[in-house]
Formats: C-alpha cells, structure tokens, sequence
C-alpha cells in the first residue's frame, strides 16, 4: 500500500458489464458447494471441498471485507442473476505479504471471459479504492489456465516456489506468483469497471 495512505473498504457491489461482484447470500452456498465438489473445478488444488467445507469458505470470504476491507466477491450473471462462483480480493497466504486477486468459477461458466472481466474489476478496487500498490496471483505451475488469464490481465511472473499447503510429492507441490504493479494513474479506467458503490439491487 502506497506510502501515508489510509485504505478505504472496498465497495459492497461493483458492476461490470455483464457481471455482479457482491456479498455472499444465504441462497449462494448450494451452487457454491456443489462447484467446490466438482473434480475438475478443484483440479489444482489439494481435494474437493466437502459441503462443510465449502459453507465455511464462504463465510470467511464474506467476513473479510469486515476484518480486512476487502474480499473475494460472490459473482453472478447480471442478465440471469445466476452465480458464477467468486472473484476478489485476498491476503497472500502466510509468509508472503501483500494482496492476491483470485477467481474459481463453476466449469459451466468457463472459456466466456468471466474470470478475466471479473478480476479486472477486482483489481480496479484494490488500485483505486485500497490504494495497493502490488497485485499478486498464485496457481500451481501445471494450471496453464489460470496463468493464462493472469497473462491477460498484464500480470507477469516474478517468481517460482513450493506450496507448504500441498502434500510432499503432488504435482501441484511447484507454484508461480505472477504480479501487476499499480500504474502512475487511473486515467482511462483500464480495468474495465462500469460503477463501484454500495449495494443497491
């Protein structure tokens, strides 16, 4: 975070063209578990997630933007109000430091662009509104396709390291962080967000 600046709390909805970052709803959790459950959606990460599991993501993500200012966004389709799965804002895992903007969107919804338009928007909240000054991602080395979006959100790699949350042994053992640095200005609103502001459905 720059220098002598205090952060604000990130907004409680932000709107893209086609999408809705909010705060979790009762009525998320099913999706949400039955996504988690999903083999291939939790193919680079360590096991599928049980439904327990799952609704206690779902809280933390929610309880963040009380404890940190900011969070990973519940996502849902404006058009059809359906959920997506989340995308937002998280504090790097421990040892690390900093801000990661993450995504994990149910395998319905892939291969349309929603993780890449969503993340832009996360990453307009944490230059614009926190203030960061560093944006970081983090996937397993073999998941082509989150590195890929990270590419396309003009993020790069800056450095390669073993997951200490991973069993000894896994493929998934070896991880890259990628990073994109705040620009000089926000002139031009490169990040692609239509309005941030509070909720108001």
């Amino acid at each position: 975070m720059s220098a002598g600046r205090t952060p604000s709390h990130s907004p409680f909805e932000v709107r893209t063209e086609r999408l809705l970052l909010r705060r979790w709803l009762p009525d998320d959790r099913p999706p949400f578990a039955a996504m988690n459950a999903d083999p291939e959606v939790m193919r680079y990460f360590p096991a599928p997630l049980t439904q327990s599991e799952s609704d206690a993501l779902a809280s933390r993500a929610d309880a963040s933007f009380e404890e940190h200012g900011f969070g990973l966004w519940a996502l849902e389709l404006r058009e059809s109000r359906e959920f997506l799965g989340f995308t937002g804002l998280a504090p790097m895992p421990d040892g690390f430091g900093g801000v990661e903007v993450g995504w994990r969107l149910a395998r319905a919804f892939w291969g349309a662009g929603y993780a890449t338009e969503a993340a832009r928007a996360s990453i307009r909240v944490a230059f614009d509104t926190l203030g960061l000054d560093e944006v970081s991602s983090v996937t397993a080395v073999v998941n082509e396709r989150s590195q890929a979006v990270m590419r396309r959100l003009g993020m790069v790699s800056v450095e390669h390291f073993d997951s200490p949350r991973v069993p000894a042994g896994s493929p998934l053992v070896p991880h890259v962080r990628y990073a994109l640095a705040a620009p000089s200005t926000s002139a031009g609103a490169p990040y692609g967000v239509s309005r941030v502001g509070p909720r108001n459905r």
